[in-house]
């Protein structure tokens, strides 16, 4: 078990850390750094005007991450990232605009990322104790090749609340990387139930507690 006090995240949110796995063919170099995202150079195709609306919200998500999850950054701007592709628990082609209707927390994840693994069982509980037909943690793997690696780690750990979503080709961590959202892993985006991006963070969280249900919770009632 991580001891999350030893992450020392600044009350500012600007966090320079080692903690997450790059990702290059055969190389398993180890960092995280976040930033500011206000310098992004190109917003996904669709709901740009829509999104463009939630500043207000966006800000107020960003003022409710406090303490465990401080280190989530508030949108600067909101964008539109219905348009993520990953695979469904079914194994089936799916973006992130087929869960309309839902708030959601994504996190991209990897068996040989120690971080990731360290708030795997963190992540499943909050789906256990907040998801429903409002909200609901995406956990994608990006582990490539087969799924049995992945899977095995997941029986092994006990999570058992999470559905099983997969990406491993790569490329919705590389899209990420290209809209300056994903520096390494894990990356966790927070997104409206109309597809916006409220909040994103690179680095581990513990977000069984108190702090993330807050800014769950905050999302929520600010989308309604």
């Amino acid at each position: 078990m991580m001891d999350w006090k030893t992450l020392n995240l600044p009350a500012s949110r600007l966090i320079l850390a080692a903690a997450v796995a790059g990702i290059t063919a055969g190389a398993l170099a180890v960092y995280v750094t976040a930033q500011r995202d206000g310098n992004i150079a190109a917003e996904a195709p669709g709901g740009r005007d829509q999104c463009s609306e939630k500043v207000g919200l966006a800000q107020a998500v960003g003022e409710a991450a406090r303490g465990d999850v401080a280190a989530m950054l508030a949108a600067d701007p909101p964008r539109s990232l219905a348009d993520l592709a990953f695979n469904d628990p079914a194994g089936e082609p799916m973006t992130l605009a087929d869960l309309s209707g839902k708030t959601v927390l994504m996190n991209l994840w990897a068996t040989w990322c120690a971080p990731c693994r360290a708030e795997m069982p963190a992540l499943d509980a909050l789906q256990r104790d907040m998801g429903g037909a409002d909200f609901e943690v995406v956990a994608v793997n990006v582990d490539t090749g087969d799924d049995q690696k992945p899977k095995a780690f997941l029986s092994e750990t006990g999570v058992a609340s999470l559905a099983y979503y997969r990406d491993n080709t790569l490329g919705l961590f590389n899209e990420l990387k290209k809209r300056a959202l994903a520096l390494g892993l894990p990356v966790t985006l927070l997104v409206d139930a109309e597809g916006c991006l409220l909040a994103h963070m690179n680095g581990p969280a513990e977000w069984s507690g108190a702090d993330a249900k807050a800014l769950i919770g905050a999302a929520l009632e600010r989308a309604q």
